[in-house]
């Protein structure tokens, strides 16, 4: 898929069908997200992938919203090391959604849809992952081929019209 049709092609899915992701594919998606800009090249992530069924069920837990964790071929888990101030909290927001938006394009681009979630049980996140002490768990990306149907170019997408959106030099 060429990178334009991946980005309109890429939508939020939490139903998958029991059709595996294989390693190459995970490998390609994570280096996706391994390349992902960051601020200052800080590169603050580590990235915890899961493809154990009852390890995905437990996962499934940490956040009201990731039951579709659960049913994932695999769940790539993002951990970084807990920010010194508010300063680097903000840079490791912005980092992370980088790296997520990288690793979910590039699922895209091989027909592997992606569902994110939040994490707000760290205690629970840290039990399934094993995490150090001083790190959290913030994303979850779950990846798995789409129950519904397969991935292509949305033509009318549900956005803000683009007229509503973009400004050109001034507000």
């Amino acid at each position: 898929m060429e990178t334009w049709d991946a980005i309109r092609a890429r939508r939020n899915v939490r139903q998958y069908t029991d059709q595996p992701v294989t390693r190459a594919e995970l490998e390609r998606i994570l280096e996706a997200g391994r390349r992902a800009p960051s601020s200052t090249n800080w590169q603050p992530w580590h990235f915890v992938v899961v493809t154990d069924r009852q390890q995905l069920g437990e996962l499934a837990t940490v956040w009201r919203g990731a039951g579709h964790v659960a049913a994932s071929a695999a769940t790539i888990a993002l951990v970084a090391a807990d920010p010194e101030d508010d300063a680097h909290a903000r840079l490791l927001q912005y980092d992370l959604g980088q790296a997520t938006a990288y690793m979910m394009l590039a699922g895209a681009d091989l027909g592997i849809s992606s569902g994110h979630a939040a994490v707000s049980d760290q205690g629970e996140a840290k039990r399934v992952l094993g995490f150090p002490e001083g790190y959290s768990c913030l994303y979850l990306i779950a990846l798995g081929h789409p129950a519904d149907r397969p991935l292509r170019p949305i033509e009318h997408p549900d956005r803000r019209r683009f007229e509503d959106v973009v400004h050109w030099d001034r507000w």
